[in-house]
C-alpha cells in the first residue's frame, strides 16, 4: 500500500535521506540505504527488504502503482512536477529521476550464512575494495554467475552505498550479503565450516584456474585492484589460483576477474557428472 505526497522541496524530515546522500554514513548509521534508477527500484518494491519511501517525478506514478499496491507496508510516495526539480532538490544529475529508500536488512551470523546456502556451496569475499562502483558490478556478476552469498570485509566499500546499489542493478536484493567486522575471523570461520578457501592471485607459480575444483563448497577471495590481497588473508586461504595472461599483462581488474572465476565454477557445476 501507498500514499502519495506531491512536494516542492525536501524540508520534510522524511525526506532527510534524499538531501543527504552525499552523506552516507549517516545512511548508515540509521540503517537505511539509497536505490537510485527505474529497474533498480523496481527490483528493490519486488524484493522482501523493508521500503520506506519513493521519490519520483508524476508522471512514473502510474507504472509504479501495482507494484506499490502489493506491498504489505504503508509507502511514502513522494512526487515532484518534472525530473529537473528532483535534480537540483537532490543536487545530482539523473537518467531517470526514481529515487527509494530501504532499510538495510539484519545480517546473519557466519554460521547461519553458510547453512542457509545450497549445497555446493560458492560464496564471493571481497579484501580491500573501496570503489562503491566495483562492489556493486561484483555483486551483480555474483548473482548472475552462481554465487550463493558475498563476504565484504570491514576495509570494503558497503555493497549499500548508493553506487553500489545501483551498479548491482538490483542484484544486492536477491543475494545475500554479509559485512563482518574482521574478515580473517570470518575466513578462518568458514573453513571451519568445511568451506574451502580460493585465492585470487596473479602469480604464475600458482594454480591455473581451469586445474582447480571449483565443486566443492568454496569460497574465492579478490582483493583491491591497486594492491591485491593483504598477506594476512593470502595467508588465510589454502590455495591460490591464477588466471593466465598474455602479452606481458599479469591481470584483470577486479570486475572482471571476478567474472572469469564465477563463470569457470558455473561451468564445472553444470558439466554432467562423470560416468
Amino acid at each position: 500500500m501507498f500514499s502519495a505526497h506531491t512536494i516542492d522541496s525536501l524540508d520534510m524530515p522524511e525526506l532527510e535521506p534524499y538531501r543527504t546522500m552525499r552523506r552516507p554514513l549517516e545512511h548508515f548509521q540509521k540503517g537505511i540505504f539509497v536505490a537510485e534508477g527505474h529497474k533498480v527500484v523496481q527490483r528493490l518494491l519486488a524484493s522482501k527488504f523493508e521500503v520506506l519511501s519513493v521519490l519520483m517525478p508524476k508522471s512514473w506514478l502510474p507504472a509504479y502503482e501495482p507494484i506499490l499496491q502489493q506491498r504489505p507496508e504503508h509507502i511514502h510516495v513522494y512526487l515532484v512536477d518534472e525530473k529537473r526539480q528532483l535534480e537540483i532538490m537532490t543536487g545530482f544529475n539523473m537518467f531517470q529521476g526514481v529515487l527509494a529508500v530501504g532499510r538495510i536488512p539484519h545480517q546473519p551470523t557466519i554460521e547461519e550464512f553458510v547453512r542457509n546456502a545450497p549445497t555446493p556451496k560458492l560464496f564471493v569475499a571481497l579484501d580491500g575494495l573501496t570503489n562503491a562502483e566495483n562492489v556493486g558490478v561484483i555483486v551483480r556478476s555474483s548473482l548472475s554467475l552462481g554465487a550463493h552469498g558475498l563476504i565484504a570485509g570491514e576495509k570494503c566499500a558497503s555493497p549499500f552505498l548508493r553506487r553500489a546499489v545501483r551498479n548491482s542493478m538490483g542484484a544486492i536484493f536477491s543475494l545475500p550479503v554479509i559485512e563482518p567486522p574482521n574478515l580473517i575471523e570470518t575466513l578462518h570461520k568458514l573453513r571451519e565450516l568445511g568451506v574451502k578457501l580460493y585465492a585470487a592471485h596473479p602469480h604464475a607459480t600458482y594454480r591455473k584456474i581451469w586445474d582447480v575444483d571449483f565443486t566443492v563448497d568454496c569460497c574465492i577471495v579478490f582483493g583491491s585492484e591497486g594492491y591485491g590481497l593483504s598477506d594476512a588473508v593470502l595467508a588465510a586461504c589454502q590455495e591460490a589460483v591464477a588466471i593466465p595472461m598474455q602479452h606481458g599483462f599479469d591481470s584483470l581488474n577486479v570486475n572482471n576477474a571476478v567474472a572469469v572465476f564465477l563463470y569457470e565454477a558455473l561451468r564445472q557445476r553444470l558439466l554432467p557428472p562423470a560416468h
